[in-house]
């Protein structure tokens, strides 16, 4: 059955997220938190950064964040999403595995995927997280999902859209990791009750297993 890999806003006001990040991991168990918050500097994304991960692994999530290794170091990160190219990936993999988690984004193709396995990244990530969502999954990322996760060993990790319904797609597909963030986080009853619908979509739409 896949599990819940939570993304934060991609605006972040320190003086309110914590406390609502907070509530909604305590509200439902999450596998990761990616943080990765837009057009902010090395120095404010390290200090989100800092915050942010005791928050996450607190609650069990492994925590990463995105793109920057000295901010994911220095906040003592679980590890890093790198979504800038193969070189980037095996620089990090360099860096960070064993003790790190190192995943791979902004995979276009199944050739791009391919090449991020090869790397020896420990996930690929389908669907682009700086775009702007829509509400079902992206055609291309359930084209490369459904491709990927009956076949490869390296886990799958699919971004949703911004309705919560597109959950089921994925976790009929049986990815090992369901993305979501706007569908989190614009939620008007809260992200904690759109993390219980996300993990109650999870949990009836998962395949069934043969024993």
């Amino acid at each position: 059955m896949s599990s819940l890999y939570l993304i934060t806003p991609r605006a972040i006001d320190l003086a309110v997220f914590p406390a609502e990040l907070d509530a909604a991991l305590a509200a439902v168990p999450v596998a990761s938190l990616l943080i990765a918050p837009e057009g902010v500097s090395e120095m404010v994304l390290q200090r989100i950064a800092e915050v942010l991960t005791p928050i996450g692994q607190r609650h069990g999530a492994a925590v990463l964040v995105a793109g920057d290794s000295r901010a994911a170091g220095r906040a003592k990160a679980d590890g890093i999403h790198v979504a800038s190219g193969v070189a980037d990936l095996k620089t990090a993999v360099a860096a960070f595995q064993p003790q790190r988690i190192v995943g791979a984004g902004n995979l276009k193709t199944r050739h791009d995927a391919m090449e991020a396995a090869e790397a020896n990244a420990d996930y690929v990530l389908f669907g682009m997280i700086e775009a702007p969502e829509t509400p079902d999954v992206h055609p291309k990322t359930l084209e490369l999902a459904e491709w990927w996760a009956p076949v490869f060993q390296v886990p799958c990790v699919a971004l949703a859209g911004s309705d919560l319904a597109s959950v089921d797609a994925l976790a009929e597909i049986g990815v090992d990791f369901v993305a979501l963030r706007d569908a989190v986080w614009s939620d008007p009853r809260g992200p904690a009750a759109a993390l219980e619908e996300a993990a109650r979509r999870i949990a009836e739409s998962a395949p069934e297993t043969v024993a």
